[in-house]
């Protein structure tokens, strides 16, 4: 196999025929080691197509898991960019870090890696910021101060109750346009001759992505001229009960327990 083209056709010892091809980046995150699940090619695809990751971006994402996006964010922003990224884990760390190197060769210099908390980031001046954590919500307040204005924030979420929070923490907190929420279906066909039909199997839902552009300083979008829905005034309303229920557990007297003797 060695110094054969891409394309070739090799020959085991048992006589089995193989066509060797270098992998491509999609079928490398797909097999490479895995410390956390991977974020699919279809929606690496997206992030990079939809939050507009150019050459010479200076993007900010979180967490990296097992390194499959980092790879995609790489190659999109080329030499000139940087890509910063943050993990909580360090063993989620070290496994993206192997698997970085291992698909480029080498180390990447414009690749820098944190093990800690995002929303201790110090960093100012990106251009494209995405967030795949549990709760980004909880990282607005950094967003809103790293990023630049018009930048992209992506926010990778997988369940519909984490979707309506960061959409709805987004419109509350100003500064963003309207978020953009959605997600990414993908299914093979088979076609041979007139036998032409979807496959059995396809990937359907892996996460919601979840997009918001920073506005300037002071400037404040629209507002939607759209009716109300029941689905907002719901929300309000569990967010009333949960805010109502905080406070009285707060204000609650600590009850002491007094021993019992027999």
């Amino acid at each position: 196999m060695i110094g054969l083209p891409d394309g070739s056709v090799v020959n085991s010892s048992g006589g089995t025929a193989y066509l060797a091809l270098r992998p491509l980046l999609a079928d490398y995150v797909l097999s490479m080691p895995r410390g956390a699940q991977v974020i699919y090619p279809k929606d690496s695809a997206q992030i990079v197509s939809m939050g507009d990751i150019f050459p010479g971006a200076k993007v900010l994402e979180a967490g990296v898991g097992s390194g499959a996006l980092t790879c995609s964010l790489l190659r999109a922003v080329g030499e000139r960019g940087e890509v910063h990224s943050f993990e909580l884990r360090e063993e989620f760390a070290a496994v993206a870090r192997k698997n970085v190197a291992a698909f480029f060769g080498n180390e990447m210099p414009n690749w820098h890696l944190t093990i800690g908390d995002v929303a201790d980031n110090g960093t100012e001046g990106f251009d494209r910021i995405i967030l795949d954590m549990l709760s980004p919500q909880d990282a607005l307040d950094m967003v809103a101060k790293s990023l630049l204005p018009g930048g992209v924030f992506i926010g990778y979420i997988a369940t519909t109750t984490q979707l309506s929070d960061l959409v709805e923490a987004l419109r509350e907190y100003g500064g963003f346009t309207e978020p953009l929420a959605w997600e990414t279906l993908v299914r093979d066909w088979h076609a041979e001759g007139l036998a032409v039909r979807p496959d059995h199997r396809m990937i359907a839902h892996t996460a919601f992505l979840v997009r918001a552009r920073k506005l300037a300083p002071g400037v404040t979008a629209p507002l939607r001229r759209r009716k109300p829905s029941k689905g907002i005034e719901a929300y309000q309303a569990k967010k009333a009960v949960a805010a109502a229920g905080a406070a009285a557990l707060a204000a609650a007297e600590p009850v002491e327990l007094a021993e019992i003797s027999e």
